[in-house]
């Protein structure tokens, strides 16, 4: 006994199907979240602060002169990280040290 023939199935509706069925992202899909992506990026960017400025930050709120104890109580950073970033901003000239273990901005 011979079967009835159906409707032909279209190859893009089999894809379609098989994509929608084993959730696989479509172009539009994959195009969508790379622009919220780039919109996140461009957020963080614009609002992205450094260790370095935060260390710079805490040094210009005193005047005469902040202790590198100080700096490392006020930023949290620990020892190492506080040394490596004093010793660039001096590099860089935007600190001065006024006396040991003394910093000021330049």
């Amino acid at each position: 006994m011979a079967g009835k023939k159906g409707k032909p199935v279209s190859f893009d509706a089999m894809v379609k199907f098989f994509m929608m069925s084993y959730d696989i992202p479509t172009k539009r899909d994959v195009e969508k979240v790379m622009d919220r992506i780039d919109r996140l990026e461009d957020l963080i960017k614009r609002s992205e602060v450094t260790a370095s400025d935060v260390v710079l930050n805490t040094v210009g709120k005193f005047k005469k002169g902040v202790g590198f104890a100080e700096i490392q109580a006020r930023t949290g950073f620990e020892e190492k990280k506080v040394r490596n970033i004093i010793f660039r901003l001096d590099k860089l000239g935007k600190i001065k040290r006024k006396s040991r273990g003394t910093y000021i901005i330049a």
